[in-house]
């Protein structure tokens, strides 16, 4: 399983159309196969910076959500909204902290 972090900056204006457009999609989002948590994070200052935070079961899986209609016309709302490039990273667990997680869910 992979974890996806997408920082976005928007103009300050454009914010609140910014959620509106997330709000349209996270379900769909969610549903899409190999996705398997998503969340959106605000920064609190300052308050125009996004992220989405989520779970895909694999590269294959988001590089397929990538690909999709769904990711087309989300993003085609999204971009022109953008005051500042949008920056991604996907990342692994380490086996060190899933090892923590999993001693505090059975400890």
């Amino acid at each position: 399983m992979i974890r996806r972090i997408v920082k976005m900056t928007f103009e300050p204006a454009a914010c609140a159309q910014f959620q509106e457009v997330f709000e349209q999609s996270k379900a769909k989002i969610r549903a899409f196969p190999g996705c398997r948590f998503l969340e959106l994070w605000r920064c609190k200052s300052p308050d125009n910076i996004f992220m989405t935070y989520s779970h895909w079961d694999s590269e294959e899986a988001l590089e397929a959500y990538r690909h999709s209609t769904l990711f087309k016309t989300t993003w085609a709302k999204t971009k022109p909204l953008f005051s500042d490039r949008p920056e991604a990273w996907s990342l692994d667990l380490e086996s060190s902290t899933k090892q923590a997680q999993d001693d505090d869910i059975t400890g």
